[in-house]
Parts: structure tokens; sequence; C-alpha cells
């Protein structure tokens, strides 16, 4: 879950793509076993504006990435499913492809942050194909006076039936990861405690069958660790792992890469619209990890506690079809890439993600006003108004239909400076400059060295 104090508690996200999943032995992840044709994936979250105001959506959200790392959220960041009993609003999202190849969606019975509401049951809807869900219905979990925070599952071949794991307290007071078994998310066994060791633990996800071990990633102490056994038994599991942390983190999300060897651990920060950090290892069993760099994956925007699962190029194309890409886009910046360009007192400049009004970093990239085959920047929170030069500073003013003021607010598009892959965007009517940041404003300016070049690049994404 995520935001809630301690004892309680659960989060997300997927990693790098577009090629067939090679590794040796049999291999379940958390979120699906990946199958040959898998060559994307797809991240189900809610979401938490700073406020808790605009931007916020306890329902069903979809986002969809060739690389797992950035992503195009559907349905223009919309939910594309609701509760409709229970607590009318769902946290912790998880999504499973199941052994016939269809889908399970399964999420916390919780709306907002009210974390004195103890459920015992779990939302759940099937999916064929992720464009449409149906057979919503609560599934009960316990009998006890507490919750049901977090629940992901995983196939247990063993059993020949799914594990449904999730956070709850046991008589001790201290939250545990407990488990039961189904083989249709209609019933499901009395519940166990699955991972116990002592003290405070939540958000529990899976690895299975990693060269024939099973490993269990979960938060302990505002950080993430993970416990391992050869057994998928519970009570089986023993913790090994160095924590990692980016300030006080929670609901890890590990993903393993369909192009490389490496698997990526995420983790949400915990406060209302929290930020997602990543982190790489090439070998699971080593307990340690690495930090990404930022500058190479961009979560969903207002995107909390997620689950992500591999999609085919198929099913990649059919959501994006189905539900559509957004209108908008956000412009991170490539030296300061946990900061997006916005709007704030209509002035132009980056800030921090995330921020309230989020609205002010949102934007339509029209054809330019000056020339077509340039680009303009209109404000999605105030239509009328364009980001234009004026004393070289960029400034959010109203289209007044004059020439100067469409020169002004006309950008070409070209390379990024400092990165190809990236962008950069050079004055339509004093084109040696170039829009960059300097002391966090925007501006257009001459550029001519490494740290301008920098400065003057960005990249388009959601």
């Amino acid at each position: 879950m995520t935001s809630r104090p301690l004892p309680s508690r659960r989060l997300f996200l997927g990693m790098t793509a577009a090629a067939p999943l090679a590794v040796s032995g049999a291999l379940t992840l958390g979120a699906g076993t990946a199958h040959a044709a898998d060559s994307a994936y797809v991240m189900c979250y809610f979401t938490e504006s700073t406020t808790l105001g605009t931007g916020t959506d306890y329902g069903l959200h979809l986002a969809v990435s060739p690389d797992g790392l950035n992503w195009t959220p559907l349905n223009q960041n919309n939910p594309v499913a609701t509760p409709t009993a229970g607590a009318l609003g769902l946290r912790d999202p998880f999504l499973l492809r199941k052994q016939d190849g269809t889908f399970v969606v399964l999420a916390t019975d919780l709306k907002g942050t009210d974390w004195s509401y103890n459920s015992q049951y779990i939302h759940v809807w099937d999916s064929a194909d992720l464009r449409t869900f149906t057979g919503y219905r609560r599934l009960k979990l316990h009998d006890m006076t507490t919750h049901s925070w977090a629940p992901e599952a995983f196939w247990d071949a063993g059993r020949g039936q799914y594990a449904v794991i999730y956070s709850s307290v046991n008589s001790s007071g201290h939250n545990v990861i407990m488990v039961n078994y189904t083989r249709d998310f209609v019933t499901a066994s009395a519940p166990q405690v699955f991972f116990d060791p002592g003290y405070d633990v939540i958000d529990g996800n899976m690895a299975v069958g990693v060269n024939g071990v099973n490993y269990l990633f979960f938060k302990k102490n505002q950080t993430l660790v993970a416990a391992r056994s050869t057994s998928l038994d519970p009570g089986s599991f023993t913790e090994f792992s160095t924590g990692v942390a980016h300030g006080g983190t929670e609901a890890p999300t590990i993903v393993k890469s369909l192009t490389s060897n490496n698997w990526f651990l995420w983790g949400d920060t915990y406060t209302p619209n929290g930020v997602f950090y990543a982190w790489q290892s090439s070998d699971l069993s080593s307990g340690t990890w690495t930090a990404l760099d930022q500058k190479t994956y961009t979560q969903p925007v207002n995107s909390k506690h997620c689950g992500i699962a591999t999609i085919t190029s198929t099913e990649y194309d059919n959501l994006l079809a189905k539900w559509g890409a957004p209108t908008w886009n956000r412009l991170k910046s490539y030296n300061f890439p946990a900061r997006y360009v916005r709007h704030a007192n209509y002035a132009g400049r980056i800030d921090q993600y995330p921020f309230d009004p989020y609205l002010d970093s949102l934007w339509k990239l029209v054809p330019g006003l000056a020339d077509s085959s340039g680009v303009s920047f209109q404000s999605v929170n105030f239509p009328t108004r364009y980001l234009r030069h004026y004393n070289y500073e960029l400034r959010l003013d109203v289209n007044d239909g004059t020439s100067t003021f469409a020169a002004d607010a006309t950008f070409h598009r070209t390379a990024g400076l400092a990165d190809a892959s990236w962008s950069s965007f050079r004055s339509y009517n004093n084109p040696t400059r170039y829009i960059r940041h300097s002391n966090y404003a925007l501006r257009i300016d001459p550029v001519s060295t490494a740290t301008d070049r920098q400065d003057a690049t960005f990249r388009v994404g959601y």
C-alpha cells in the first residue's frame, strides 16, 4: 500500500525491453510468466497528486512501454476501471498473466488514506486482453479485524494453484506477509503466514524460479530488502540482501529485462504523489543493487504503487489503439532529470517533480504559430496561453494574434544538443538561440559549451 504509517502498508514499476526473454530454468515473475513473444510491458497503478486534489484517482490506471523504463499513460491517464463495492476505490493494483494467457487484476480495497479502514477483501477483475475488464468481485481473504494490503499473486506449480500474498497484522501486532491459495480468484483457502521475520514487513513482490531460487522483495524500515528460498512453502524464506532506499521507500517491484541479463527493482517514496526510483542488478543472488540514472526512466504522472507485466507487441499496439496515448507531453531536463518544464506565475522554468498544480507541466506541442514545420507549446491548463520568449526569457502569455507573438512562440525541434535521442528547441526568430534553463528559469540563449548543450536538452515524453 502507499503512504501509510507503520505498522501497516505497500508498490511499483518495470524495465528494459524489446526482444524475447532468455533465462535458464523456469521463470515466473511476480507479474506473471514472460512468454517467448513478449516484447513490451504494461503497468497498472493508481494516482495521487501532492495535495490529493486534481490528479488523484483511486481507480485502475494503465500505461505501456516498449522498454519498461519510459511509460505512455493510456486513456489520458484516466482510470480504465473503478471498483463498485467495498470502499469504492483501490490502491496498490497488481496485474498477473494467468496460466491460460488471460489476465487477473488484484488491488487493495481502500479509497484514499484512511488507514483505519480494515477490509477483509481485495478487489478482483478478469480480463482477456486488458481492453475490457469483466467479472468484478471482491475476494475474501480472512476474518481478522485488520487489513489486506498490497495483494500480489504468483503461480505455485507444486500446488497447482495461485498464491495470493498480502500484508496483514498478526497476533503480535506487526505486519507480516500472508498467503491464501486459489485456483480461480473467486474462492480462496484459509490464510497462512507466508513470511514473518519478527518485525514489521509489507509489500511483498516475488520472482519465482530464478536458477532454482525464489525471491521475495518487501519493505523493511523504509528500505527495500529481499529474502530467498529454494521452496515456495510458507515460512521458508530468509532475508539476505542489502537494503536500498531513496528516502523512505516502499512498494518494491522486481522486473526482468527482455533484452539483457539485468533485473530492475522499483520502489516508491510514500508521500502523496510519490516518486519512483529504480535500481539495477545482473545477479539477484548477490543481493546488491546499483541506482539507475533518472535520465533513463520516467514514471506516469501522479502514479503510485504499480504492478508490471510483460505483453506482446500485438497487445501493446492493441492497448494503444483502444485507449490512446495522451494528447499532451511533459518535458524532462537532461542534466536535472528530476525536474520538468512547467509554468509558475506565468514564468517558464524547470521544477522538481512532484508539484501541484501538476497541470502546469503538461503541454500540447502544436504546429508552430509562425511556421507549421516548427512547434509551439500550448499550456494544457491555460489553453489560450503559449510559451514565448520576451527579452530572451520564456513566459506564458495569451496569444494576441500578432505576427510578433507567433514568431516569439515558435521553435524548431532538433536532435538533442547533448544527446541526439533527446530534443532541443531552436528559436524561430532568433535562430542562434535555443531554449535552455539557467538557475532553473527558462530562456533562449546561444549555446557553445558542454553545459549549455545539456541545459538545452530535454526529453519529450509523458
